[in-house]
């Protein structure tokens, strides 16, 4: 497993599972064309990007370029990489029939060929300095102290965070916990949190 600076995004669920076994980093989905009119979507992945940086990797087809290029105008070209794979006609293991255009996307890709669409796109892979002090990041064990994970009343309280941050309402805890390593560092975010309950 490699870790990589960059934020990455893919279409979905499939293609993210496939990418976690490979890259340790947060891996965010467009959910397919759902980017297009998730405007809160739209807003995490842009922060995402003036933050850490962002790698667009996307299936080969017309429905991946489609994506892609929406994502290359709503987004800061100089914080976006792009990393493409190649044509490769087929279907993944799990689908009975192969897609419209009978190439095989992300999820259906290689290891190596994942790696090497990454490598070649640019990304910042373990080794480099990030700016941050090892240590910085929260975990899973902080968000149970502030009480986001782990008791009655922890979803109410994520989902009044992520209205105040302007995050989608849909995160899970994980996905949460990745977002807010992107936009804060521990030390900023416990600042943030514990401003806005002081009230």
């Amino acid at each position: 497993m490699i870790r990589v600076r960059q934020a990455i995004v893919v279409e979905g669920r499939y293609d993210r599972n496939t990418l976690r076994q490979l890259v340790d980093a947060p891996i965010f989905e467009t959910g397919g064309f759902r980017v297009l009119k998730d405007r809160e979507l739209l807003a995490l992945l842009r922060r995402a990007a003036e933050r850490r940086g962002l790698i667009i990797l996307t299936d080969s087809d017309g429905a991946g370029f489609v994506i892609r290029s929406f994502l290359r105008g709503a987004l800061p070209r100089d914080r976006v990489l792009h990393a493409y794979i190649p044509d490769v006609y087929g279907k993944e293991r799990r689908k009975r029939a192969p897609g419209k255009e009978g190439k095989v996307g992300v999820e259906g890709m290689p290891p190596q060929v994942l790696l090497e669409a990454l490598r070649a796109a640019g990304a910042d892979i373990e080794g480099e300095d990030d700016g941050r002090p090892a240590g910085e990041l929260l975990t899973k064990a902080d968000l149970f102290d502030l009480g986001l994970s782990g008791r009655p009343d922890s979803a109410a309280r994520r989902k009044a965070l992520q209205a105040r941050l302007r995050l989608p309402e849909h995160l899970s805890a994980n996905a949460l916990l990745e977002a807010l390593n992107l936009l804060f560092t521990r030390r900023e975010f416990f600042a943030y949190y514990e401003g806005e309950t002081d009230d």
